[in-house]
């Protein structure tokens, strides 16, 4: 339960955290509406599931292989949190996004650019490995596994359908962009927080 619990703590912490997806799918649903921004949530989605797949691949090998390489990793990855948490926390600037590039975009393009900007974006690399390596264990069974994959992209694509919606309508923009900065201070403390509770956690 506690796994389970963590799992979904930092999923949705990490995906309502303002980044490079955040920026795309609202300046899609912005100048192009809600359809094109709903296409872009899915393929953020779907690009969430490739690094979940490698990510399974990875960790079974390393439980498999090196127990103690397996725990260096795990420490790894929640100093990363840690560190994502005080960076968050600590964040002034509000982000940015081009709003002047008007070219149209088609349902499979919008679809392609959300799927490239979390297949390419490090952020979204070190979030699913720093999650699973804290998570996961020689005795976590395979469904389990990917159970928490799956929930990692549902997560993405229900937040990003949500900032679709919204950001479609003008008048919403200036809103939720307005209460960033507590946000991230929220994230940050609660990200930092769980990277240390999970770093002095008894290993599986």
């Amino acid at each position: 339960m506690t796994q389970i619990l963590a799992v979904g703590v930092i999923t949705v912490l990490a995906v309502i955290a303002p980044g490079a997806d955040f920026a795309m799918i609202v300046r899609n649903s912005y100048l192009y509406g809600r359809r094109t921004g709903l296409f872009a949530a899915a393929g953020v989605a779907a690009g969430v599931l490739v690094h979940v797949t490698y990510t399974l691949l990875g960790v079974g090998l390393l439980i498999a292989s090196s127990t103690a390489l397996f725990t260096v990793i795990k420490l790894i990855g929640a100093a990363y949190l840690v560190y994502v948490g005080i960076r968050t926390y600590r964040t002034r600037g509000e982000l940015k996004i081009d709003l002047d590039d008007r070219r149209e975009l088609t349902p499979f393009a919008a679809l392609r650019t959300g799927f490239l900007t979390n297949v390419l974006n490090p952020k979204t690399t070190l979030f699913v490995v720093s999650t699973f390596a804290q998570v996961v264990g020689p005795d976590t069974p395979l469904y389990r596994q990917v159970g928490y994959g799956l929930f990692m992209s549902l997560a993405h694509l229900l937040w990003f359908g949500v900032v679709a919606t919204f950001f479609s309508q003008a008048r919403m923009r200036a809103l939720m962009l307005r209460g960033q900065k507590v946000l991230n201070k929220v994230i940050g403390s609660v990200l930092a927080g769980l990277g240390i509770s999970l770093a002095l956690a008894p290993s599986h």
